[in-house]
């Protein structure tokens, strides 16, 4: 049988009110000797609260829903693991949610933890939403977008990376080493994080003087398999490349490979720069230059931002925006 704080109450010798006041740290002038010895029964007794009990009362069930898009991919678990450290740090739990970049899975996770009485949600949405879903905006529970942003109403926060820098970075490092060819394995150009990359490549060309080539644009996914399928391209279309310059690092090390198979030098013939800085990165052969994000660190602020709005209701902000810097790290593939 379930212990009840009433079964506490009675082997302590107190009210029930006084254990309740003690399990729910409302207890500023009950006694130390009195706290210690309800916690101490209450340990005995093995007493596991009712949360959703507890839940009924506070409208608030201490749960924080993350929905991802891919978590095959290592940038997502590392951003997963910041999130879960600062719940845990602010006395939440998370409930994670995969939904394969797939936009109605998206949608059925939304319902499901808005109808599950979760206390907010965090979100990397679809690279197939350009506007925050209707879902997002009909959710009635705070939200925060997370790596992905997007356009419209619903969200109260955003915790991204300056894409844009990152890329032109990444561009004018290729530049000054001498490269002119560019090609940008690309995700999804409807993405407005794949948008604003593009927008540092362009930038970056621009200032060296160097002509935008819309052949060396190649469009795809955020998948390893889409950087074999683009250095096929390449060499079906025959374009004269010596450098490629990937949206990601899972695409970045298909790419190396699939070069390597081809027989070129990396970075004799050509320049291979990822995106993430994940823990392959450095491990590859060659080991892969690429873009840092804060991956750890978005996951972490995306939590802390999320509960100073479930926990603060009445502050009036309409939508807070944390945009965090990129690094460029240089390895052996330029």
């Amino acid at each position: 049988m379930k212990t009840t704080i009433k079964d506490i109450a009675q082997q302590a010798h107190v009210s029930v009110g006084t254990v309740s006041k003690i399990l729910n740290k409302k207890d500023g002038h009950i006694s130390d000797e009195t706290r210690q010895k309800v916690m101490a029964v209450a340990k005995q007794l093995n007493y596991t609260p009712n949360t959703l009990a507890r839940s009924l009362v506070t409208k608030q069930t201490k749960t924080i829903g993350l929905i991802l898009p891919d978590i095959s991919n290592p940038f997502f678990p590392e951003l997963a693991r910041g999130a879960e450290d600062k719940a845990s740090e602010l006395g939440y739990s998370i409930m994670y949610c995969n939904t394969d970049d797939d936009v109605k899975k998206e949608d059925k996770y939304i319902q499901m933890l808005t109808e599950k009485m979760a206390d907010g949600i965090i979100i990397t949405q679809s690279v197939a939403r350009k506007m925050t879903s209707e879902r997002l905006q009909l959710a009635r529970t705070p939200i925060i977008l997370i790596d992905r942003d997007a356009e419209g109403e619903g969200v109260g926060g955003k915790v991204l990376v300056d894409n844009l820098m990152g890329a032109y970075e990444a561009i004018k490092h290729l530049l000054i080493k001498g490269y002119r060819n560019i090609v940008f394995v690309a995700g999804p150009l409807t993405s407005n994080t794949t948008k604003a990359r593009l927008e540092g490549y362009k930038r970056a060309l621009d200032e060296f003087k160097v002509p935008f080539n819309k052949d060396y644009i190649l469009e795809g996914q955020y998948k390893s398999e889409w950087g074999f399928k683009a250095v096929n391209q390449l060499f079906e279309k025959k374009l004269n490349f010596d450098a490629v310059f990937c949206g990601n690092d899972v695409i970045a090390i298909s790419v190396v490979k699939a070069l390597k198979d081809a027989g070129k030098l990396i970075p004799e013939d050509v320049a291979v720069i990822g995106y993430d800085d994940i823990h392959m990165a450095s491990l590859i052969e060659p080991p892969l230059t690429t873009v840092r994000q804060p991956i750890y660190e978005m996951g972490y602020r995306a939590v802390e931002m999320l509960v100073d709005i479930i926990e603060n209701p009445n502050q009036d902000i309409k939508e807070r925006r944390i945009l965090l810097a990129t690094k460029l790290i240089i390895r052996k593939t330029t």
